[in-house]
């Protein structure tokens, strides 16, 4: 056997490193945690959201295979792409960097810009338009129905 080889005292030392080291691991992460500020209820939020837009991406780039490449491909990029967009409105909604938003900006209008590529390329059809997701949704109530309301105001 292989512990006899070794020497009486050699395998109590050893084991003794093998503690000290665990204590050492230990007491290493434990002083890491301390110096970090506790998470504040933004902060909590931001990440419970992001986290849940990555989750929602990874599974949805399983695409199950349909045989044509082509197709397939935009299947998994889309998600991808929609990740990138979900991650980017978070950013809007908790961020403070004005740089880093206007980015996020940037990352909505040019990822959906490609999503719809990508579906005019294998003839799907594109997202329909939508307000900016960090902007109200318009009223229900048009201009026209505003005019109509103001006639019938004035039999």
């Amino acid at each position: 056997m292989i512990l006899r080889s070794f020497r009486p005292g050699l395998g109590a030392a050893l084991l003794g490193m093998r503690v000290l080291l665990a204590f050492a691991a230990s007491s290493t992460v434990l002083a890491q945690e301390a110096h970090q500020p506790a998470q504040t209820a933004e902060e909590s939020a931001f990440l419970a959201e992001n986290d849940a837009a990555m989750t929602k991406m990874m599974n949805d780039m399983a695409a199950r295979p349909s045989g044509d490449v082509d197709r397939d491909f935009v299947a998994m990029m889309t998600p991808h792409h929609q990740g990138a967009i979900d991650m980017a409105v978070i950013e809007l909604r908790y961020g403070k960097n004005e740089q880093l938003r206007r980015i996020a900006q940037e990352i909505i209008v040019d990822q959906q810009q490609e999503i719809d590529a990508m579906k005019l390329a294998i003839g799907e059809p594109v997202t329909a338009s939508a307000p900016a997701p960090t902007q109200p949704a318009p009223a229900a109530t048009t201009a026209r129905d505003h005019m109509n309301m103001s006639h019938e105001m004035k039999k």
